[in-house]
């Protein structure tokens, strides 16, 4: 079953500054990022990941994000058995250029046929980020890059504010539904509609 819209566009060049001119920069590849890997540039130690063509350097889990982390997975798999498997911090395949590692990614059943690749954008029910100190860069350019690859939902939770922000309907220019959740509020997925979850629940909030 896929739940993804299929967009076709090419992703944004790499500009870098030096000296005040403005230079674009030759982009990683997958192909050319996962040999890196492969051939122990990178290991499992080293906090990055590949987006729209560039290392990046992961900001460090604090342990309220870990905790997180852990809570919304165990949720979501109490609420979708083996309907979903739930991935934590684990790459996925957007395009040629992109191979992130979102926080908590939902994707079709078996994890058998995630032994000889990554998912991708057809695989995928949904992504969710826990954000806390990098809310601007989850809601910009991972929501960009999601977007543009067609996830059909994309979550963003704002620990800090204590809200659940949805997106849906992908496209080129960036995902066009976006609604707002706050506690006390039930939201649902775009690949489950018969799925209803608690704010409450993943936040943690205690209900008065």
């Amino acid at each position: 079953m896929s739940n993804t819209l299929e967009i076709s566009t090419s992703i944004p060049p790499l500009i870098g500054n030096f000296n005040g001119q403005n230079l674009k920069l030759r982009q990683i590849t997958v192909e050319e990022y996962d040999a890196m890997i492969a051939n122990g540039v990178f290991n499992e130690n080293d906090q990055v990941e590949l987006l729209n063509g560039a290392i990046l350097e992961k900001m460090p889990k604090g342990i309220n994000h870990a905790n997180f982390n852990d809570i919304i997975g165990t949720r979501l798999i109490q609420q979708l058995g083996d309907r979903v498997c739930v991935r934590n911090q684990n790459p996925v395949w957007l395009d040629e250029f992109s191979e992130p590692e979102p926080d908590i990614v939902l994707v079709e059943p078996p994890f058998q046929k995630y032994f000889k690749a990554h998912p991708t954008p057809k695989e995928i029910y949904l992504i969710l980020e826990v954000s806390d100190s990098t809310l601007g860069y989850d809601r910009n350019t991972k929501g960009e890059a999601y977007s543009r690859a067609g996830v059909c939902q994309y979550i963003v939770l704002n620990v800090q504010e204590k809200l659940l922000e949805d997106y849906r309907e992908p496209s080129a220019d960036g995902f066009q539904s976006k609604r707002t959740y706050c506690a006390g509020q039930m939201f649902n997925l775009v690949a489950f509609p018969d799925v209803s979850l608690s704010v409450d629940d993943l936040l943690l909030i205690e209900k008065s």
